[in-house]
C-alpha cells in the first residue's frame, strides 16, 4: 500500500465559550507520521464524538487534561494497521484506540486493542460494546448496585450510554424501567424498540412532574446523564437508600450559569447514596461485560442504533449535533 505523504486532521482552534461552534475547530494537513519501535501506523475507519470531550475543550485541571489549541483532538477510534513496528500486530489488523479526529495516527501498541470486525460491525467498539456500553454496565451494577427487583430511571435515555443502561436493567430483572429523551421520537424508540416500561419528553412538561407520574412507586436507581433539573426531580422521586451513578451532566456543560440542585437535603433524610464515577476504575467488570451484553447482542435482545455522519471535515458539525441532542444512539463520524 502506497501511503500519502499528508493527510487531514480536526485541531482545536479555540476554546468554546458556551456552546461550541465549527469556528472552534481547524481542519488541518499534517505529515503522515512515521513511527517507531513499538508503535503501530492506523488509518482510521470510524470515530466516536462524545459528550466528555467538551469538557476537554476548557482550561483547566480536570481528570483528563485539556485539548491544546492548534493541537489534533483525539478520542476513540478504530482503524487499520497499514504498518507496525510491534510484536502481535500485523498489516491488516483492525484495532481500537484514542487518536481519533485524524486520518492517520502512530498509534503506541501497548495502547491498541485488537477488534474483530467479523464478530460485530467495528463502530459497536466505540458505542454498545465499547466504552459507553462499558460505561453503562458498570454504573448500574458496580456504582449503583442494581438488584433485581428495582425501580430504574435512566436519564439521556437515548444516547449512546443511556440506551445500554436501560436494558441491562430491564435484562436484569427491573420492576420498572423508566427513561427520559429530548424528543417523543426518541421516547416512541425507548419503549418500542428498547422495552422501557415507559418514558418521556423533558421538553413537555417539568421533569419532576413527568416523573413523578412515570414512577408511582417512586424510584430506587438513577442513572444520571443529564444533572440539573433531572437529578433535582429524581432526588424528589427516590425511595429510602436509593443510589444514584454520576455519570454525566451534560445540561450544564455548555452553559455559563449551571443549573444547581435545590433539595439535596432530602439526601440525608432518604439515606441516598449519590456516587460519582469513571468506567477506567471498573475494569475488573470488562470480561463479564463483554460477555453478558456481547450475548444479549448476538441473542437479538439487547438492541442499539447508531447515529452516523460521514466525512471527517464534518466531525465538528457531529459533535456539535451529539451535544444537541440530535444523535440517537451512539454518534459516530466514518472517515
Amino acid at each position: 500500500m502506497t501511503l500519502p505523504s499528508t493527510a487531514r486532521e480536526i485541531r482545536l482552534a479555540s476554546r468554546p465559550e458556551g456552546f461550541p461552534t465549527v469556528e472552534n475547530f481547524e481542519l488541518a494537513e499534517a505529515p503522515v507520521p512515521t513511527i517507531g519501535d513499538g508503535q503501530l501506523l492506523v488509518r482510521n475507519l470510524v470515530m466516536s464524538v462524545d459528550p466528555y470531550m467538551r469538557g476537554r475543550m476548557n482550561e483547566g485541571k480536570s481528570y483528563v487534561a485539556p485539548f491544546e489549541i492548534g493541537k489534533a483532538l483525539d478520542g476513540g477510534a478504530v482503524g487499520e494497521v497499514v504498518a507496525s513496528n510491534a510484536p502481535g500486530f500485523e498489516v491488516g489488523d483492525t484495532v481500537l484506540h484514542f487518536l481519533g479526529w485524524r486520518e492517520y495516527g502512530a498509534v503506541e501498541a501497548a495502547d491498541a486493542v485488537k477488534v474483530d470486525p467479523r464478530q460485530a460491525p467495528i463502530g459497536a467498539y466505540l458505542g454498545v460494546l465499547g466504552m459507553p456500553g462499558m460505561t453503562a454496565y458498570a454504573g448500574l451494577l458496580d456504582v449503583a448496585a442494581f438488584k433485581e427487583g428495582d425501580v430504574v430511571f435512566v436519564s439521556g435515555a437515548a444516547g449512546a450510554v443511556g440506551q445500554v443502561a436501560g436494558q441491562v436493567a430491564r435484562l436484569r430483572g427491573a420492576k420498572r424501567v423508566i427513561g427520559s429523551a429530548g424528543s417523543d421520537e426518541k421516547v416512541k424508540y425507548l419503549v418500542e424498540e428498547l422495552g422501557f416500561d415507559v418514558a418521556f419528553n423533558y421538553k413537555n412538561g417539568p421533569v419532576a412532574d413527568q416523573l413523578a407520574e412515570a414512577a408511582p412507586d417512586g424510584v430506587d436507581v438513577y442513572f444520571d446523564n443529564v444533572g440539573g433539573d433531572h437529578l433535582e426531580a429524581a432526588i424528589d422521586a427516590l425511595n429510602p437508600y436509593g443510589r444514584v451513578a454520576l455519570c454525566g451532566a451534560i445540561s450544564n456543560y455548555n452553559t455559563r450559569t449551571p443549573a444547581g440542585v435545590r433539595n439535596f437535603g432530602l439526601a440525608v433524610g432518604k439515606r441516598l447514596n449519590l456516587r460519582g464515577f469513571l468506567v477506567h476504575d471498573h475494569e475488573h467488570l470488562r470480561d463479564q461485560f463483554v460477555g453478558e451484553v456481547g450475548g444479549w447482542i448476538a441473542e437479538g435482545k439487547l438492541r442499539y442504533q447508531e447515529t452516523v455522519t460521514e466525512g471527517l471535515d464534518r466531525a465538528p458539525e457531529a459533535f456539535i449535533g451529539m451535544l444537541r441532542g440530535e444523535n440517537t444512539g451512539k454518534a459516530l463520524v466514518t472517515l
